[in-house]
């Protein structure tokens, strides 16, 4: 039995940048929603599941997958953490206001 859940989609390469100007709350959205992914799967190859994610979640695929890449890596481990700002935001303690 394969440790990694399967996913229904490959990533695409082409669906990796995002489709122009991305709203604060969506960026937030996709940061919460990936890091939620990851700390439920908790897979073997994140980067892999990840990439998996950004494919198959229709809202997410507006917001360029190196952009959640790059919030993801400075997430502060222990406690609660959620990402408000948009791209520019950082990460804040607790719960996010918006699932």
């Amino acid at each position: 039995m394969p440790r990694e859940r399967p996913f229904l989609t490959e990533p695409a390469p082409g669906g990796t940048r995002g489709s122009g100007l991305v709203p604060d709350a969506l960026f937030d959205l996709a940061v919460n929603r990936a890091a939620a992914a990851l700390r439920g799967l908790r897979p073997a190859r994140p980067e892999a599941a990840l990439a998996a994610w950004h494919a198959r979640t229709r809202f997410a695929r507006r917001v360029p997958l190196d952009a959640v890449q790059a919030a993801l890596y400075g997430q502060p481990q222990g406690g609660e953490w959620h990402w408000a700002g948009g791209p520019a935001g950082n990460w804040q303690p607790g719960r996010a206001p918006f699932p």
